[in-house]
């Protein structure tokens, strides 16, 4: 199969690679998390109408690699220009992406119309738990360019119940072929002991309404976090799915949840009627 055609946008500090699919309104962005990609982000838009946009944040794909650390602000700077060169206005992130959205939403509250948050690990507050460590053990292997070892690495991050499913198998291989030769290994080692906001009281003047997705048991992206924003966000919608991993056993109603609430109000009437 022909891989989707991508293209670059100048972005603050280099080329970023990005991709759209479908056209017309409403127009999306979506972001992916640290160590994911255009390929593991493109589910969540399955049933997202209009024109959607997928980036690579730097040193992810064959977006540009600046020197330095990852500062969320330099995330969202990186979003904010693909959002509006393609003029969107609505936005999905997730994990390291759902930061970046904190981040610039923290200084330009009424950039989208809707916000989703998918997995939000921090809010204003360093953690220095076990699952932050294990980033600095994945930027050994990426560093090394170890394939089978990135491969074992992110599979073990996934639920128990499907390590041993070939699909995630698959998933688990094609993304260290990916992360081999790529520039991430500075973000994962730079990026876990930072915060999106300085003060989460900043997210209070966000009055889209934002649609936050969790799951019990998930130890890099505490439901308590989503929780925490669910109480800070004023027009925040919290769903926290069981355990069984929110792309894995949770595939179908995500995309349902995602594709109804990006769906403007009028289409959905239609769909209704």
């Amino acid at each position: 199969m022909t891989p989707p055609h991508t293209s670059f946008v100048d972005g603050p500090t280099g080329p970023l690679e990005t991709l759209t699919a479908g056209r017309g309104e409403p127009r999306t962005v979506f972001a992916h998390g640290l160590a994911g990609s255009i390929p593991t982000t493109r589910p969540y838009a399955g049933k997202v109408p209009g024109a959607r946009t997928f980036l690579h944040f730097r040193g992810h794909g064959r977006s540009a690699t600046p020197d330095g650390p990852w500062p969320y602000a330099d995330l969202a700077a990186e979003l904010w220009t693909v959002a509006d060169h393609v003029g969107a206005t609505q936005a999905l992130g997730i994990s390291m992406g759902a930061g970046a959205l904190c981040a610039g939403l923290a200084a330009d509250p009424d950039r989208f119309e809707r916000v989703v948050l998918v997995l939000p690990a921090a809010i204003d507050r360093p953690r220095q738990d076990a699952a932050m460590a294990r980033f600095a053990a994945l930027a050994a292997l990426v560093d090394a360019g170890d394939g089978e070892g990135i491969a074992a690495h992110l599979l073990a991050e996934e639920p128990a119940a499907v390590r041993g499913d070939a699909g995630a198998q698959h998933w688990a291989r094609e993304q260290a072929g990916r992360l081999v030769g790529s520039g991430v290994a500075s973000g994962l080692r730079s990026l876990p002991g930072q915060v999106p906001v300085t003060d989460r009281a900043l997210l209070t003047r966000v009055t889209a309404p934002v649609l936050l997705l969790a799951q019990e048991g998930d130890g890099a992206h505490p439901d308590s976090v989503a929780r925490e924003l669910a109480e800070v966000l004023p027009s925040a919608i919290l769903q926290v799915l069981p355990p069984g991993g929110i792309m894995w056993q949770h595939r179908s109603h995500v995309r349902d949840l995602v594709g109804e609430f990006l769906t403007p109000a009028a289409d959905r009437t239609a769909t209704d009627l």
